[in-house]
């Protein structure tokens, strides 16, 4: 039998605790050992919760105890989860966790000190929830050369663009729809802002290229900008508008950026609606594949951790090594990312347009006093010189 811990009983730990529960069985018969929940730490009480049986307030209790030998840090957050999981980790206990924002700002630091004390800082669950996609990048594409990843990686923005998509709803409109269900915090600004999936698009590129990405170093918008305007244009373009996570290798420079794009049905990435995430992997050998599933949710991320749990429980005194460095991976300015742009301009003087920004593909008749058009391929840094020169540009969205 293998004992665990399980740090915070909200959301994602009273999930853990949930599938160990229910899946005993099946976890038992998949590695031939039975997985227990020694102890579960909070500072609350939850009465009728078979979880008393359990409860304590007392790091210690699991810190000095030697037959935990797994900890799933659920807690969320740097304080207290960093000491915590620091303290697990020189105890020789290996830890599960789904929480990005730790996992982000100390991830190399603490694979590190689990190498050394020959167990394993695991954290499927902190990209993506239910949806497999760092076991991939370690074990299944360990040999391939990944050249791009591109990522729905965020269910709240997704829901909202999706409902603003098809019920043609303003975005103030569906967040509060959004709130009210559950799937955006009271304080969206993390989700609608584009800090959560770039959160996670530093941990993928980062565990890709084997190198520390400072989120600080990525560009990031959020949907706050996109209107039903612009969805009237991508319906008409045959497009759609997502919230993309991208980074990319080429010519020995790396990129990364998270903004709304543009994106025709010729993409994968196009028909994940609501609140489904997905990750799309271009490798040098084998080509392009997908991972979609359900981003969030109680089950879905705790299910994760518990995979993260039966991995660590069949590699008891021994670190399930994963490439990250704490050497910087330098993140090239975007003014030199090469892609086109859709943008909307004041009046619909076609020859102006091309003056400036060249041969362009027009889209007219959508809204009253402006256009619509999508120009060929240039720089970042050559789209906001011509936008300056234009000087009545009402927005613009990047093309996929």
């Amino acid at each position: 039998m293998v004992k665990i811990a399980i740090l915070g009983y909200g959301t994602v730990g009273s999930g853990v605790f949930e599938v160990v529960r229910r899946n005993r069985n099946a976890i038992t018969n998949k590695i031939g050992e039975e997985i227990e929940v020694k102890y579960v730490l909070d500072l609350k009480t939850f009465e009728d919760d078979p979880v008393m049986e359990v409860l304590t307030s007392n790091y210690d209790d699991i810190i000095n105890d030697d037959e935990v030998k797994i900890v799933c840090e659920t807690m969320g957050g740097v304080k207290p989860a960093y000491e915590f999981t620091k303290r697990a980790l020189e105890s020789g206990k290996s830890v599960c966790t789904s929480n990005k924002e730790l996992v982000e700002k100390h991830g190399p630091k603490l694979l590190k000190i689990a190498k050394a004390n020959n167990c394993s800082y695991l954290f499927e669950a902190s990209v993506g929830g239910g949806i497999p996609i760092i076991r991939p990048l370690r074990t299944s594409l360990a040999q391939e050369e990944i050249l791009s990843i591109t990522g729905i990686l965020n269910g709240t923005t997704n829901y909202i663009l999706t409902k603003m998509e098809t019920e043609g709803l303003a975005f103030e409109d569906v967040l509060k729809r959004a709130q009210e269900k559950g799937y955006a915090e009271r304080n969206p600004d993390a989700d609608i802002l584009g800090f959560d999936a770039c959160r996670k698009i530093a941990i993928l590129t980062s565990l890709a290229y084997g190198k520390n990405v400072d989120y600080a170093d990525i560009l990031t918008e959020g949907i706050t900008a996109v209107t039903g305007t612009d969805f009237a244009y991508a319906k008409k373009m045959g497009a759609t508008i997502k919230l993309f996570a991208k980074s990319l290798k080429k010519d020995g420079k790396y990129y990364a950026l998270v903004a709304p794009f543009m994106v025709t049905s010729e993409n994968p990435l196009y028909a994940v609606n609501g609140v489904f995430n997905a990750i799309l992997l271009n490798c040098n050998m084998g080509g392009e594949t997908m991972y979609y599933g359900k981003g969030a949710g109680k089950l879905a991320t705790a299910s994760a951790v518990v995979a993260d749990v039966l991995d660590c429980a069949k590699h008891i005194g021994k670190n399930l090594d994963t490439k990250w460095d704490e050497e910087k991976l330098e993140i090239s300015p975007v003014d030199s990312a090469v892609r086109r742009f859709f943008v909307r301009v004041l009046g619909n003087d076609l020859a102006g347009i091309q003056k400036i920004f060249g041969e362009v593909e027009l889209y007219d008749g959508v809204a009253e006093g402006e256009c619509g058009f999508v120009t060929g391929e240039m720089s970042e840094a050559e789209y906001r010189q011509r936008a300056a020169e234009a000087g009545n540009v009402i927005t613009m969205i990047r093309m996929d």
